[in-house]
């Protein structure tokens, strides 16, 4: 299976027809079809589901899509990585996140590695706990940026300094701004909307499910997100009150949102984290370096 045919697979499967994929490719049709025909073959299996005017993919074909996605990735990942290996010293870095204000370190970071190292670019990537460590297992993530707690067996790993504060995100003119904090009660009679790595942790590893007590399963979570961008729409919108953390969403005085802490405290710490064994190409390596003097005191 070459590259060069999955690239026009991807296409074909972007455009959504033979035609147009073979305009963007400026190759012919027969050529494009002969060369998706002899990846079907291949394959053994059948890819797309062909009419007049536009293709679709089979479930096959939207697997082998996933895949070659990922493949590709990885390939421009590693020919970035060899072009880095000059006397420059360049390269890319690769991070992957929650929306967290830890990620303001992170900036720091990188803003102090521009003046000495202006070659190296930063690429971030934002998802939960699953989708960042799926990438970084896969290898097309150097570095991620796990909230706490999360499973760390896998990983080297540096404590992030500073806590995340969770809260409550809602409209000014709701009810339940008056109030300074919001109690577990304050949430049983309201609709919530519920981050979904939130939802997971709850079952695997019982944070939130501590903090709401028995009264858990009775909460209204009428929307789960994974960008608090899209939650603090939905709460714009009167949709729900928005369980996020603190300082992701804009509260400022010119938004509609204000943001209630949650009492008792809740806390949580973040990492971040690197596959063990992993080879680093020169420009993370420099990464990990600093970040690793950065939080010396908190070095696992």
């Amino acid at each position: 299976m070459e590259l060069r045919v999955l690239r026009y697979f991807l296409t074909v499967a972007r455009e959504g027809s033979i035609t147009a994929a073979a305009n963007f490719l400026h190759v012919t049709q027969p050529t494009l079809s002969r060369q998706l025909k002899d990846l079907e073959q291949e394959l053994g299996k059948k890819l797309f589901i062909r009419s007049s005017h536009s293709i679709i993919l089979t479930e096959e074909g939207m697997l082998l899509r996933n895949r070659a996605e990922e493949i590709i990735d990885m390939v421009e990942k590693l020919e970035g990585e060899f072009r880095s290996m000059k006397e420059t010293i360049g390269g890319n870095v690769y991070i992957g996140g929650g929306e967290t204000d830890a990620m303001r370190q992170i900036a720091r970071i990188v803003k102090d590695l521009q003046l000495r190292y202006p070659n190296i670019r930063y690429h971030l990537y934002s998802g939960n706990e699953d989708d960042v460590t799926e990438r970084l297992d896969k290898g097309l993530l150097d570095f991620g940026i796990l909230i706490q707690p999360a499973d760390l067996s896998k990983y080297n790993y540096i404590d992030i300094l500073g806590k995340e504060v969770w809260g409550v995100v809602m409209r000014k003119d709701s009810p339940l701004a008056f109030k300074d904090t919001i109690q577990a009660e304050d949430l049983l009679n309201v609709p919530v909307i519920c981050s979904r790595q939130a939802i997971k942790q709850t079952f695997s590893k019982n944070e939130f499910a501590d903090w709401f007590g028995e009264d858990f399963d009775n909460l209204n979570i009428v929307t789960t997100y994974n960008l608090a961008y899209n939650a603090a729409l939905m709460v714009d919108e009167g949709i729900g009150y928005a369980v996020v953390l603190d300082k992701i969403v804009n509260t400022s005085t010119d938004s509609n949102l204000c943001f209630r802490s949650l009492e008792p405290r809740l806390e949580s710490g973040l990492n971040i984290v690197w596959k063990k064994h992993y080879v680093f190409s020169t420009a993370a390596d420099i990464f990990l370096k600093e970040i690793q003097e950065k939080f010396s005191n908190s070095l696992n």
